[in-house]
């Protein structure tokens, strides 16, 4: 008995122990991991009860809107069914599907480019189909790319964010499609954050950005499918050109969905999006990131879902925050140190970000809410005072306006910014209603 006794202890102590790496992270993961594992579990449903993409419609149909037609692809590792087979290949294999050309957006076809990086063109090496950068000297597909192409397809997953640019890419490809007389099909996915969520201003003239392309909110609560029905319908491509689009809806898909709730698979549609929960909190920390003003926990474990610094108190941080009561949202204290990009190998102390609910949480003014408090705690540390011009015109570009700067740098106040913040959201809902595929 008290060898077993001694083995079970000693088992326990080495479990206990792990790996040094493993040890470093643990004390910050375990909320977050446990988080994770609530979307995991939830997103193993089986297949057949899952919400269908649409190229998982476009196949119970038997391909048959591509049917004696060349056609392109659009698309990234995200492009997938639910058993998470590539639509490359699926669309590849199908008898009745002739695939010419594919085409990469940023980080590539097949998700081997950072962000930023220069897309090459290329040829896939699984498939032999040509593949055109989007992402490199040109983002809009020309002519001469869509010469052996009738019908350009587009299946993307999208995280809901304006300044995400996958919006970008699909926009510009409507562009060309119409002028250049091809038919553009989406084949439509999730809105990560849900139908009904409409956060921000929408970008005034002069700030039109392949982060801030087209004149919409921040946070504008579509689908794919349904945010190129509404920039088709309101003229919103260049010279009021207008596409011969088709969207393949999803089955199954209802507007109050979290991604968790749709049994779906997710694929990291970027390096620092892992999960579902990441990309409800891009849109709370990445205007915030642009300023390189702190840490949003790109280059650790937890991008976009801090806000750290070597010089901010945490634990009064974390309090002044939850003192706010902001809906939906609740911050714990924490400790890092990031493995690269900025601040690397510091000791860092700030908060973690939860969505406790992200229906009513205010995602995008969570970042004004930290810059706030920061500058009470820290008026030498104000969040514009040391930017860089580029890291002022790159924060302006990505809201879409000047405004914002000005009107929060005033009292570093979320009060002074809200009124703007606010102005479109209502409009917008009503505007884009006649385009959404789904209740």
């Amino acid at each position: 008995m008290t060898g077993l006794l001694s083995a079970i202890i000693l088992s326990l102590a080495a479990i206990s122990c792990g790996s040094n790496q493993t040890s470093e992270v643990s004390d910050n993961r375990i909320a977050t991991e446990t988080d994770d594992l609530n979307f995991t579990s939830r997103n193993h449903r089986r297949a057949d009860e899952a919400v269908l993409p649409g190229i998982e419609v476009l196949r119970k149909s038997g391909f048959s809107a591509l049917k004696g037609k060349r056609v392109g692809l659009i698309t990234n590792p995200t492009g997938i069914d639910n058993t998470m087979k590539s639509t490359i290949d699926i669309l590849a294999e199908a008898p009745e599907v002739e695939l010419t050309t594919l085409f990469a957006p940023e980080h590539g076809v097949r998700g081997n480019y950072v962000a930023g990086a220069t897309v090459v063109n290329e040829t896939d090496p699984k498939t032999g189909v040509q593949v055109y950068s989007l992402h490199g000297k040109t983002k809009k597909p020309t002519p001469e790319m869509l010469k052996d192409v009738d019908v350009l397809v587009y299946d993307i997953q999208d995280i809901g964010t304006r300044s995400y640019t996958f919006i970008s890419t699909m926009g510009l490809a409507m562009e060309a499609a119409a002028e250049a007389g091809k038919e553009f099909m989406v084949l439509d996915r999730p809105n990560p954050l849900g139908g009904n969520k409409v956060e921000g201003n929408i970008v005034e003239p002069g700030f039109t950005s392949f982060v801030s392309q087209y004149p919409i909110p921040y946070i504008y609560g579509l689908t794919p499918g349904e945010l190129a029905r509404f920039l088709n319908g309101e003229g919103m491509l260049k010279n009021g050109v207008k596409a011969k689009l088709e969207v393949i809806p999803m089955e199954g898909w209802h507007r109050a969905m979290t991604f968790a709730e749709t049994g779906m698979p997710w694929v990291l549609p970027s390096p620092h999006i892992p999960d579902p929960s990441t990309a409800l909190l891009y849109p709370a920390t990445g205007i915030m990131g642009e300023l390189d003003y702190v840490s949003i926990g790109v280059g650790y474990t937890l991008p976009f879902k801090l806000a750290g610094a070597p010089w901010i108190d945490a634990p009064t941080l974390a309090d002044r925050l939850t003192a706010l009561e902001i809906p939906g949202v609740e911050f714990r204290p924490l400790y890092y140190k990031p493995f690269y990009a900025m601040f690397k190998g510091e000791n860092l102390s700030g908060v973690e970000i939860y969505v406790t609910d992200p229906e009513a949480a205010p995602l995008s003014l969570v970042q004004f809410y930290i810059m706030q408090e920061l500058a009470e705690m820290y008026p030498a540390q104000k969040a514009f005072a040391k930017a860089t011009p580029s890291r002022l015109n790159m924060f302006d570009k990505v809201c879409g306006s000047s405004k914002v700067r000005q009107l929060f740098c005033k009292n570093y106040k979320v009060s002074d910014l809200l009124p703007f913040w606010d102005k479109d959201a209502d409009t917008f809902r009503e505007r884009s209603r006649i385009y959404q595929l789904y209740k």
